[in-house]
This record gives structure tokens, sequence and C-alpha cells, in this order.
């Protein structure tokens, strides 16, 4: 994967979840990832449009989990923050005159495709609860 969103948010959801019925800050989070509150509230808010966390404004605000770790599966989170290409993009044309350069694009195209499918499919075997059991 080609970027962070997905760890982030992964991160993002097993804090909310070993927090039970806890509401967190951003702030919090933010401390626990290392990262800059604003980054964490941008994934929030697609977590949030997602449906999987709920928030509550105000001066005791923060952030909770929407649904039960039980029901909210990896592969939901991974489809939210899916990058445009789990292998990377090629940045060059190939010779339209060469053999492999001919065939290269199509060929890559469908060797992504089942790469990023059997992801989603892995990831869909994992509950937000079993990820958060191995952090006793």
């Amino acid at each position: 994967m080609n970027n962070g969103r997905f760890a982030i948010s992964v991160h993002i959801l097993t804090l909310l979840a070993k927090a039970e019925t806890e509401v967190l800050s951003s702030e919090f989070l933010a401390r626990s990832i290392n990262i800059n509150p604003v980054l964490v509230r941008k994934e929030i808010s697609n977590l949030r449009q997602a449906g999987l966390v709920s928030t509550k404004e105000g001066k005791n605000g923060g952030t909770y989990l929407a649904r039960a770790p039980r029901q909210i599966r990896l592969s939901e989170v991974y489809e939210l923050v899916r990058p445009p290409a789990l292998l990377g993009l090629c940045k060059n044309a190939p010779n339209p005159h060469c053999p492999v350069g001919q065939q290269i694009n199509q060929h890559l195209d469908q060797l992504y495709a089942d790469a990023d499918r059997a992801l989603a499919e892995q990831l869909g075997t994992w509950s937000l609860a079993d990820f958060v059991q191995k952090f006793g």
C-alpha cells in the first residue's frame, strides 16, 4: 500500500475499540499515532462518513466507535482509503513496437487488480475486534 491512510485509520479505530465507551479527542489520537491532529481529524471525517465512528461536539467531545468492533471488517477500512494503485503506477509509456511493451500495461493492470482483490478478501476475514486482540 503506497500511503499511510490505512495504518492511520486502523490505529484510530484500534484506540477507539480499546477505549470502549470512552470518547477520545483528536489530540489524544494524534499523540498516539505521532502525527498532526489535523490529519487525524481528516481521517475521522472519512471514518464518520463511512459510518465507522461517531463524534461528540463540545468541551468533552471527541470520537467513539459507531459500531461494535466485531461488526467492523478491516476490508471496509481498506475500501475507504484504497490507494489508486496498490503496487504503484508506471510513469513511462512502453515502446509500442516491442512485443513486451505492446502488452505490458494490460497484463500489469490485471495483475494489480488480482492483487488488490486478494488483499481486500484477506482483510475481509479480519474484524476490528480480531485485530484489537493482538494488543492484549
